[in-house]
C-alpha cells in the first residue's frame, strides 16, 4: 500500500505556481467570455475608427448607459424588449461629458429582474452610416442588486475551490497519493460557495434561490451542481486515507479536476434566466414569469 511522503519544497512551490497561473487563464476567460461580459471591437466611419465596449448586463435600480466615445457624427440608438415583436424604438444619441471624455449616451428603459433589451447603435448617415454591431443585435440582461459582501464571499469559495481543485488534480497526476485534504478543501468551498452561497446570490439578482435541476434548466446552476458532484465522488473513492487501490484515487481525483475545467470553459451566464414579457400582458407577476435555460 502507497504511503504519503512529503513532496520536495521545490516542487510543492512549483506546483501551486502552476495551480495559480491556471486559475488566472480561467478567471481572465471568464472574464471575458459570455453573454453579460461587454461586447468589444472595432468599427470604421467617416474615416474615423471607433473603439467600442457595449455593455450586457444592468442592474435593475438605474437605466442602461450605452456609450460610445465621440464618433464626430450623429449616432442613434435603437432597441426593443427581448424576445418580443415590439416596434423598434430610435432614440438619438446625445453629448455628454464622462471621465474627461465626450461621449454619444442613450439610455435603456430599466426591467424587472431577468429582463432583457436588443439594442444595436447607428453612427453616421447615409452611405457613411454605420451599425453596431453589424450582425445580431447586443442582448442586454437586467439582474436584481447583490450585495457586496455576499458577492465577494461567493466569488471568494469559488475562486479557491478552482485553486485549490487544480492544485488537487496536479497533487494526483505528479504524486503517488490522492491529495486528500485538497480535496475535501475543495469540496468544502464547493459547497459553501456554490450551493449556500450561490443560491442567495441567485435570489437577490433573479428573485429565484435555484433555477437547475430539478426545477429548472440554468445551465449556471446545473454546471455547479455537476462540479459539486464529481468533487463529492473523487473524495468518497479517495476515502480518508491511502489504500491498496490508490490508482482509482488519483483517477478520481484526475477525474474531477477535468470536469470542473471544463465546466470553467463553458462561458458564465450562458442560457440563464429569462423573463418571459408574454405572461406580463395576462396580469401575471414579474417574478413568475422567469425561465430559464434561454
Amino acid at each position: 500500500m502507497p504511503t504519503a511522503t512529503p513532496p520536495s519544497p521545490l516542487r510543492t512551490t512549483l506546483l501551486w505556481l502552476l495551480a495559480v497561473l491556471l486559475m488566472a487563464g480561467t478567471v481572465y476567460y471568464q472574464r471575458r467570455t459570455g453573454p453579460t461580459h461587454p461586447l468589444r471591437g472595432t468599427v470604421i466611419t467617416g474615416g474615423q475608427t471607433i473603439a467600442y465596449k457595449l455593455i450586457r448586463s444592468e442592474e435593475t435600480v438605474r437605466e442602461a448607459r450605452v456609450a460610445l466615445p465621440d464618433p464626430s457624427a450623429p449616432a442613434v440608438l435603437v432597441w426593443r424588449r427581448f424576445p418580443t415583436q415590439d416596434d423598434w424604438t430610435r432614440q438619438p444619441m446625445v453629448l455628454e461629458l464622462k471621465g474627461g471624455q465626450t461621449e454619444r449616451a442613450g439610455y435603456l428603459p430599466k426591467q424587472a429582474p431577468a429582463g432583457k433589451v436588443e439594442y444595436t447603435v447607428e453612427v453616421g448617415e447615409g452611405r457613411s452610416l454605420v451599425r453596431i454591431p453589424a450582425a445580431d443585435p447586443i442582448v442586454l440582461r437586467y439582474k436584481g442588486p447583490v450585495s457586496t459582501p455576499l458577492l465577494l464571499a461567493h466569488l471568494s469559495m469559488m475562486f479557491i475551490a478552482v485553486l485549490v481543485g487544480l492544485r488537487a488534480g496536479l497533487g494526483a497526476l505528479f504524486g503517488a497519493t490522492a491529495p486528500r485534504r485538497l480535496v475535501w478543501i475543495t469540496l468544502a468551498c464547493l459547497t459553501l460557495g456554490g450551493l449556500i452561497l450561490g443560491p442567495f446570490v441567485q435570489k437577490a439578482a433573479f428573485g429565484h434561490y435555484w433555477t437547475g435541476f430539478p426545477w429548472g434548466y440554468d445551465l449556471t446552476d446545473n454546471k455547479t451542481l455537476l462540479m459539486w458532484g464529481v468533487w463529492v465522488l473523487a473524495a468518497l473513492v479517495a476515502g480518508p486515507r491511502p489504500h491498496r487501490r490508490e490508482g482509482w484515487s488519483r483517477a478520481a481525483v484526475l477525474a474531477a479536476t477535468l470536469a470542473m475545467a471544463i465546466v470553467y470553459l463553458i462561458p458564465h451566464s450562458l442560457r440563464g434566466s429569462q423573463l418571459d414579457y408574454s405572461r406580463l400582458k395576462t396580469g401575471g407577476d414579474a417574478k413568475d414569469a422567469v425561465v430559464t435555460g434561454r
